[in-house]
This record gives structure tokens, sequence and C-alpha cells, in this order.
């Protein structure tokens, strides 16, 4: 638990309606900016964040939890509202780093069937769903397949495959026999879906490992989707930030509660991306997340479109947040 006295730290500020958090959230973070004399950055020029932390190494990271059980939350926030709780999270975490290295260039392939049958699972709601995709670590270059199940307490369970590198985007026998067998350890039924490659996501990634505890805490940045030959660029002062802890309420929660951060429901990056990419039709479970993302430059024109706000889908195509 976070005591008060320590909360009473971050200046309180008043809570907003929520379609004008997003805007003066915005205008914060490029007052401040503008301020420093600075154009907002990326993951790859933030020493700010980066340098703060003590490092743990990923063998005491994996001699730890491996936190494969676990709820998660995630919040879309900018750099503005990370520069204010980066000094009290480094008290409380230890970074991830690897031979020198705090930031991870992840990739991932997500797989579904031609009917999107994981999309809709999500978008319905559904408390028995599992998404499947392979991510490549391009820093260390290692490969797993990965099979993420919601079960009935909403716990995500997570199964995990070493997988050759060179095999990326693709799913051989072994692959398949490990989706098969950990869909039905889980479900007690079988898994039938025709997979195939859907949609690519790359993106920068650290990793804070609570020095207490099994909580963990990942910070996003640097975001791109692609698919059916296009390609969304997420703006470089927007993260998003997952916790993971076993109640849901860990320590990073309650103090970006704190500061009127609530988790943003429904933010796969496997349901967004489809959204974004207009490989689906139906979207409205992803509207709040979809309008936090939306709003930042770079993906403006996408959302617009989904929102039905562009009659002209030729200027869509032709704008630089869709390529």
């Amino acid at each position: 638990m976070v005591p008060p006295a320590v909360l009473r730290k971050f200046p309180a500020t008043p809570a907003l309606d929520p379609r004008q958090e997003q805007d003066h959230s915005e205008r914060a973070a490029s007052a401040m900016l503008r301020a420093r004399g600075r154009a907002p950055v990326g993951i790859d020029s933030m020493a700010w964040l980066l340098s703060r932390f003590r490092p743990i190494s990923l063998a005491k990271l994996n001699a730890g939890s491996a936190m494969l059980e676990r709820l998660d939350n995630k919040y879309v926030v900018h750099a503005s509202v990370l520069r204010r709780v980066v000094e009290f999270l480094s008290e409380h975490f230890d970074i991830l780093e690897i031979e020198g290295q705090r930031a991870f260039t992840y990739e991932t392939c997500y797989f579904d069937d031609a009917q999107h049958t994981s999309y809709f699972q999500h978008l319905q709601g559904r408390r028995q769903r599992c998404k499947i995709r392979i991510r490549k670590y391009a820093d260390t270059q290692s490969c797993f397949v990965e099979v993420k199940l919601k079960e009935k307490r909403d716990h995500t369970i997570k199964k995990r495959l070493e997988y050759p590198t060179d095999k990326y985007r693709t799913l051989d026998a072994r692959a398949m026999a490990h989706i098969e067998s950990s869909y039905f350890d889980i479900y007690g039924r079988d898994f039938v879906a025709a997979l195939k490659p859907v949609l690519d996501v790359s993106y920068r990634r650290i990793t804070l490992v609570a020095k207490n505890g099994g909580e963990r805490l990942t910070i996003d940045s640097d975001l791109v989707f692609s698919g059916d030959d296009r390609s969304c660029v997420i703006d470089a002062s927007l993260f998003i930030i997952e916790t993971k802890s076993m109640n849901g309420n860990g320590i990073a929660d309650k103090v970006l509660r704190h500061l009127h951060q609530h988790p943003t429901g429904s933010c796969s990056k496997y349901c967004l991306g489809t959204a974004l990419l207009q490989q689906v039709g139906k979207y409205n479970k992803f509207l709040p997340a979809l309008r936090k993302v939306g709003t930042i430059r770079g993906t403006q024109w996408v959302v617009k479109d989904l929102f039905g706000l562009l009659d002209d889908t030729r200027e869509l195509r032709g704008s630089p947040a869709l390529r």
C-alpha cells in the first residue's frame, strides 16, 4: 500500500471531464517541452527515465516471480505524466539491464483466422478468449511463440515456447502443438482456428521490477502497427504503461490513479492495430483507447476516418499517418 504521505508528494490536480483530459495533457506536455526548447522525443533520448533506476539482470529477473499469471492494467500517458512519477518509481522498482542496455526493441506478429475470431472475442468481452503471437526480441535475437489466455477469474495466463528466429511469422508443427495443448489445458476443448499472420507491431520497451514483491511495470514507446500493406506510427511522446500484479492494484496503479490517470480499458495492441488499420468494421469497445491514441499527431487521420469524419477515404490513404 502507498502511504497517504507519499501520495501527497504529487500535487493534486483537479479531475477533468474525460473529453477534456487528453487535450489538457497534450497542452501541458507541449508547453513543458516548449519551455525547455525541445521537441517531443522518443525513448532513445530519455536519459531522465532510463538513468534513474538501479539495474537488475535478466537472470535475477527470471529467478523471481515469472508473472505468467497476473492482473494487468494499461494506461495511455504522455511524457509529462511519466516525468512526475519517475523519481517515486525509482525508489520502488529496478530496471532490466542486459549488457548495458535498458530499452529493447520488440517485434510481434499476431495470428488470427480469416474471420478475426480472436479480435471479435475481445470485442464481445468473452471470458474465455486467447491471443496468439510470435514475439521476437531483436536485441538478443531470441524468439517465442506465446499463447495468452483469459480464464474465469479474469487472470491472464501466458504459455511460451522458445522458437527459432528464422521462423518468425510462421507457425510450424511444433508451434501448433504448443498452441493446441495450451488451449486445451485451460479450456478443455480443441483449438480449431486456421491461423495466419494478420498484424505486425514493433515498439521499444523498458521493464521495471519491484524491489519487493512480484509487481512489474512495462513502458512502451515508438509504436508502429503494420498489415495489409499499411502502417500506422504512434507519436513518440505517447507511452503505453502496463502494470502487472497479483491483485491489479499495485504501487504504480495507486500513484497513476492519484494523478487522475485511470486504466484504459480494452487497450490490447492487437485490437488497436487491427482497428487502426481498418481490418475490421466494428471497434466500438475500443473507442476510448482509440481516442487517446487518435488525438496524438500521426494517427489523427486514421481515427477521424474511423469516427466517420472523413467522407473521402483517399485523403486517409494519402495522409502521413497511414502508409
